[in-house]
């Protein structure tokens, strides 16, 4: 007999897909903000720059990497591997003073790529981390002491890819999860397993947790593709075969209103899905938009974000999210990472421009752009509390001042 939960997703009327919906804040707990979907609810902030961008607060050096931010009560965390050694670190967010740092030694080189690729997650009084090779921490928010560890390899069997981990953990009530070839759920207070899934191939992606009827789904996307989990037992209730060469699915599914958005690079493109009649089915595909390593951002029926492999020959690119339909091109940003507040997208090149430029499908208006960093800069910069936050893969982090008062 079909429980009603799997009747729902296999789209027995009445049943809807949805985003959970959080109370709007200007704190940003875990990679792509408080409801993943990379859309803050802060207004009020500046874009009327000079030619010389906006203020500089603050520098810090981290180490190599592509972690982005989680800020939370006045407190920045990223991560950084300087020689073989990770360190997770947490500063005050007005002047980038060094409240603790964690280090442990770690894998520095993955293939050419140095230092962490996760964000840390911040959950209450704890922030959850993930190493290239494995080493998930839970750390005391206030004082960065361990309060438990586990290792991906040897607690639940759970092998790298050939560019490391790169999941950021998700919580979700009383579980942590994660996907790392199994997508794994674990007691946030405890590290022990709640469940497990089969061994996928492993990707680089990070979960979505999402609503269905009065019970709740996780949206894997791992390196055999698109994968729906129910998510107090981890039930598998769907599955869409999505292989990418090198197994890189690396950006986050985005699920509106029962349908379900993913990308990859290397050529191979987009696609929408409706959950429902028992299979993922598909409603388009085409190849505007190849997410090689971050996500895009839906808005107002339109979904933005990088097409084509990182090297430079990237083009930011508006589609509209029902009918896959491209409404405008934009180069010379490479291939950037992006966030929206209060209608506008918050842009990093992949030469280190900060850009912002209205979300619109009527077309790329910019409103203000600076060179920030230089080198190569692959990680999503972050907006709070009046600071946007950016790094570049050498660790250079910069903290810029767009209050507006």
């Amino acid at each position: 007999m079909v429980t009603a939960v799997v009747a729902a997703f296999l789209g027995v009327p009445g049943a809807s897909v949805g985003v959970s919906q959080e109370k709007p804040r200007t704190d940003w707990p875990q990679y792509r903000g408080p409801n993943r979907d990379g859309i803050s609810a802060e207004k009020g902030w500046s874009v009327n720059w000079d030619q010389k961008g906006p203020k500089v607060l603050w520098k810090a050096s981290l180490g190599g990497g592509y972690s982005s931010f989680s800020v939370v009560a006045g407190k920045v965390l990223t991560m950084g591997n300087t020689g073989g050694t990770d360190t997770v670190f947490c500063l005050k967010a007005d002047s980038g003073q060094q409240v603790w740092k964690h280090s442990y030694s770690a894998q520095e080189d993955w293939g050419g790529y140095k230092g962490p690729h996760s964000t840390p997650t911040v959950d209450g009084n704890s922030v959850y981390v993930l190493s290239n090779d494995g080493q998930l921490f839970c750390l005391d928010l206030a004082t960065g002491k361990v309060a438990w560890s586990k290792r991906m390899e040897k607690d639940f069997g759970a092998s790298p890819p050939q560019w490391g981990f790169a999941c950021s953990p998700l919580v979700l009530d009383k579980m942590l999860i994660l996907d790392v070839g199994p997508t794994i759920a674990l007691d946030k207070a405890t590290g022990d397993r709640i469940w497990k899934s089969p061994d996928f191939s492993p990707a680089y992606s990070s979960p979505i947790a999402f609503e269905l009827g009065k019970e709740r789904f996780i949206a894997s996307f791992n390196g055999s593709g698109l994968t729906i989990f129910k998510a107090d037992d981890g039930k598998e209730v769907g599955h869409q075969r999505w292989e990418t060469r090198y197994g890189v699915n690396a950006a986050t599914p985005i699920v509106s209103d029962g349908k379900i958005f993913i990308s990859s690079g290397y050529g191979t493109g987009c696609a929408l899905f409706q959950a429902g009649e028992g299979k993922l089915k598909q409603l388009w595909k085409n190849k505007s938009i190849a997410n090689h390593c971050n996500s895009c951002v839906l808005w107002r029926g339109c979904v933005y974000g990088f097409n084509d492999n990182v090297g430079g020959a990237g083009k930011l690119v508006c589609l509209d999210f029902a009918t896959g339909q491209v409404k405008w091109r934009q180069d010379g940003l490479g291939t950037g990472s992006l966030m929206l507040a209060d209608g506008k997208m918050i842009i990093l090149s992949e030469g280190g421009e900060l850009v912002i430029a209205e979300a619109s499908p009527e077309g790329f208006k910019q409103l203000a752009r600076a060179q920030v960093l230089g080198e190569t800069c692959w990680t999503v910069p972050v907006l709070s509390g009046g600071r946007i936050y950016c790094r570049n893969h050498a660790g250079n982090m910069v903290c810029l001042d767009v209050n507006g008062k």
